[in-house]
């Protein structure tokens, strides 16, 4: 049997300016999220830390965590705020074929723990995660991910796309240690069929009127449902 952790649903905003960064994350807060992602298709990296600083002076105390689609892990390592909660990446490039499969994963890790790197929030390490190359194994990948990771996380095959529930099954139990994040294809209307198996929802697509505005309605739905479908799951174990 696996470990279970306290479901978390952060709503995942695309970001512009910090006009629209600050609007898109009162609406998360304001509806029930327990953190947000800010990543920067729209803008680049240098642009997405000064908008970050701004959501912090006004969120200091809440949970934030940044995705640098243009930077590698460890120049995302290298830039991310020492406040910052999480910094998620893509692909941990867990490669099967190779002779050493985590040689890249081990380098990230050894990086983020050497003396001179100050932060010490969580990553959540993309595996078998959409547009980057599949090995065909996603548990084993998991499985050796697990070590240099704080959250393993996955997607399903494109933007909105939710992930097949038996990929799911085979990620989770074969790192039952471990936290699994999906951050694709989540709905209020679909959580409830993988909130058993995941316990953080990255999401974006479902909960937003466009790709850069978030819906209040949409949002408050999915928390409403995490925290209705979760209440649901520990009242049948108990």
């Amino acid at each position: 049997m696996f470990l279970r952790f306290g479901e978390q649903f952060y709503p995942v905003i695309h970001v512009v300016d910090d006009v629209q960064a600050l609007r898109n994350v009162r609406i998360a807060f304001e509806n029930g999220a327990h953190g947000v992602f800010l990543i920067n298709h729209e803008c680049s990296a240098q642009t997405l830390l000064g908008v970050y600083q701004a959501v912090r002076s006004v969120f200091p105390n809440r949970w934030i965590g940044l995705n640098f689609l243009d930077l590698d892990p460890l120049q995302a390592l290298t830039v991310v705020p020492q406040d910052a909660n999480a910094l998620w990446v893509d692909s941990v490039r867990i490669n099967l074929a190779a002779e050493d499969p985590v040689q890249h994963a081990r380098r990230y890790d050894l990086f983020r723990r050497s003396t001179g790197i100050r932060w010490r929030g969580e990553l959540f390490g993309g595996v078998a995660f959409k547009y980057q190359p599949q090995n065909g194994d996603p548990a084993r990948e998991a499985e050796l991910a697990a070590p240099f990771v704080d959250v393993i996380t996955t997607s399903g095959s494109g933007t909105g796309s939710a992930p097949d529930i038996e990929k799911i099954h085979l990620m989770r139990f074969a790192t039952p240690l471990k936290p699994l994040a999906i951050a694709s294809g989540m709905t209020p209307e679909n959580v409830r069929d993988f909130i058993p198996l995941a316990s953080k929802f990255l999401v974006a697509t479902g909960i937003s009127d466009s790709h850069t505005e978030l819906n209040p309605a949409r949002v408050r739905a999915f928390a409403d449902a995490v925290t209705a479908y979760t209440l649901e799951l520990y009242d049948l174990q108990s």
